[in-house]
Parts: structure tokens; C-alpha cells; sequence
């Protein structure tokens, strides 16, 4: 074999490997590369697809857990309305005796209580706004509303305020709300 022979031979082998390699290179970037950008992806969906579904059984392991005790829950509810919700046509003459007892137990001296219903609309229960007007020491004054919050009927008291009373006492002004039933 000639000098020019192998020279060539050379030069094709050469060439063949180039093209060997740039092959592999397009092929590289042509095909594995996309799709080993496709796999990261697939598993990223599935892995978050996994998350979901772990995420779901979870929610529906809790709501059926919530379901379960329903029935319980509901007993409690309608024993606490029946217990601490007076019906509304019982709710004025249970506010004012209340209101009554609360005054006397705490050695303060009502001088004024007024009401005002309010239709209960969308809400569950309606409400019987309570002023209540007392005068008495500032402990006496603070029995009188701790009482009257911690009484066993569902009552919220939303506002007082203190003014000068008289002989040395002090007034003070009570807004409550008492929920009933309709």
C-alpha cells in the first residue's frame, strides 16, 4: 500500500470518526437529551401526583372521621341549645331574672334595664339585646359582670363602660346579647 493510499485511507477513517462523533452529538441533543428532560418531568408530575393523592386520602381520612362523630356532635349541640339557649317566647323573663339574681348576688343596685329582639334573619338564633344600668362598689361592679358573662345561659357581654354614681358609688353601663332559640 502506497503513501497516498494510506494518506487516504487516513483521512476517511478520520472523517468517518468526526462524523461518528457529530452524530452522537446530534443524536445526543436531538433525542436523549429531550428525553431525559422529558423522564425529570414525568417524574416530577407523578411524584406530585403522588402528593395529591396522599393529600386526598388524608382529607377524606378526616372527613370521614368528622362524619363519624356527627350524630355525637349533634346530640351535644341540641343538648347545649336545649341547657343554655332559652326559647324566645321564656327570653325576656329569663334575661330579667337574670339580670335580677346576678344584681342581688353581687350587692349592686339596678337601676335601669332595657331590651330590644333582633330578628334572627340568616342567623340560627335570634338575639335579645340587653342595657343593663347598675350602680355599686368597682369590685361589686366586676362580680356583677363576671356573673353575668360566666352565667350558664349563652349571653355575651359587648360593651361596659363606668361613670360617677351617686353617694360614692360608681354607674356602670352593660351591653349584652342573649341568643335564642326561634
Amino acid at each position: 500500500m502506497g503513501k497516498s493510499r494510506r494518506k487516504l485511507l487516513t483521512r476517511i477513517v478520520e472523517a468517518a470518526a468526526v462524523g461518528l462523533v457529530v452524530l452522537d452529538l446530534a443524536l445526543y441533543f436531538a433525542l436523549v437529551r429531550p428525553l431525559n428532560n422529558l423522564r425529570r418531568t414525568q417524574e416530577i408530575q407523578y411524584a406530585a401526583g403522588r402528593e395529591r393523592v396522599r393529600e386526598g386520602k388524608a382529607r377524606v381520612a378526616r372527613l370521614e372521621k368528622f362524619r363519624a362523630g356527627m350524630p355525637e356532635a349533634e346530640a351535644q349541640l341540641d343538648a347545649f341549645l336545649k341547657e343554655h339557649v332559652p326559647k324566645r317566647r321564656q327570653g325576656f323573663s329569663r334575661a330579667a331574672r337574670l339580670v335580677r339574681e346576678l344584681s342581688e348576688d353581687s350587692k349592686v343596685r339596678l337601676t335601669g334595664i332595657s331590651y330590644q329582639l333582633t330578628a334572627p334573619g340568616d342567623d340560627p338564633l335570634a338575639r335579645l339585646g340587653l342595657e343593663i344600668e347598675v350602680e355599686g362598689t368597682f369590685s361589686n361592679l366586676l362580680d356583677f359582670t363576671h356573673a353575668l358573662e360566666t352565667s350558664g345561659d349563652f349571653l355575651a357581654v359587648r360593651d361596659f363602660s363606668f361613670e360617677p354614681g351617686e353617694s360614692r358609688a360608681i354607674a356602670m353601663h352593660v351591653g349584652a346579647e342573649l341568643y335564642l332559640r326561634p
